[in-house]
């Protein structure tokens, strides 16, 4: 009797977890398949996958007094990744979250206005200024607590003017989040990554953001297949020759080391550096 019973119980077992199997079959086969779609429009595929697979920062418990009941200034947002479902959900920690945008229509942002606007997506509405990154004049020194910044300074051609002027609006103390690509798995994944002398160079040679010392590697090295963003050549090298106007052109290319070697130049202690998928490097620090 009791072989016979666990012969039964071993055929419903068996069968049930053939089901199963059969069942995770096709729903892997459909994933396969849509992804193999997808992968024609590569940042629809980007976000399918990190909608999949995200995860928030590790280390996010030991920085989230950082932006907890604090008062933020955001260059180039609102950012998904600094959402509640993001990489660094600082939006629903802090008290506030100001914007700054280069201009009141972007290819990003639409069409947006200057003044009580900027919504961050968890019940905080900050102010939007319209300034350039690489002039905050009309901010005050030392209002914010945290700085954060998302896929925006690879636009900017002065990097470290910008970030010197995003410092002065940081109290002593504060927070330096950015996040950049990472370019081993984007469209720049062909250019050599940027020294920090030709930035210092940049710096004392006051460059603006009308320079176009990079189109030619630009134009060069762009790998199309990975931007989906593009689908002609002639339209890319007429956005990049117009780059003033829409700042969609990646100026600079870094890695992990530059990031570093930039804090230390600008005294600002490094906390925390992270890669994350899907193509995002992070960095946080602490103004000296």
């Amino acid at each position: 009797m009791n072989i016979e019973y666990a012969y039964i119980c071993s055929l419903i077992y068996c069968d049930t977890l053939y089901i199963y199997l059969m069942t995770f079959k096709e729903k892997l086969n459909w994933e396969i398949k849509y992804i193999t779609t997808l992968s024609k429009t590569p940042i629809r595929l980007a976000q399918y996958l990190y909608s999949k697979f995200h995860t928030k920062l590790g280390s996010l418990n030991k920085i989230s007094y950082l932006y907890r009941e604090k008062r933020g200034l955001e260059i180039g947002g609102p950012s998904p990744i600094f959402g509640a479902k993001g990489y660094i959900p600082v939006y629903p920690l802090a008290k506030q979250v100001d914007g700054v945008n280069f201009s009141n229509n972007t290819v990003w942002e639409n069409t947006i206005k200057e003044g009580p606007t900027y919504s961050t997506g968890a019940n905080l509405v900050g102010h939007q200024y319209i300034l350039d990154g690489i002039d905050l004049n009309p901010i005050a020194s030392s209002s914010y607590d945290f700085i954060l910044s998302s896929h925006s300074l690879e636009h900017i051609a002065n990097p470290i003017k910008a970030l010197k002027e995003w410092l002065r609006v940081l109290k002593t103390g504060g927070a330096l989040t950015l996040i950049l690509p990472n370019p081993k798995y984007t469209f720049d994944h062909k250019r050599p990554i940027t020294k920090l002398q030709h930035l210092i160079d940049d710096y004392n040679k006051n460059t603006d953001e009308n320079d176009l010392t990079h189109l030619d590697e630009v134009l060069t090295l762009h790998d199309f297949e990975r931007d989906g963003g593009v689908t002609d050549m002639d339209q890319f090298k007429q956005r990049c020759l117009d780059n003033i106007n829409n700042r969609c052109m990646h100026q600079h290319v870094y890695n992990l080391d530059l990031l570093t070697q930039i804090f230390n130049y600008l005294n600002v202690t490094v906390l925390i550096t992270d890669s994350s998928f899907p193509h995002h490097l992070t960095i946080v620090g602490i103004k000296q």
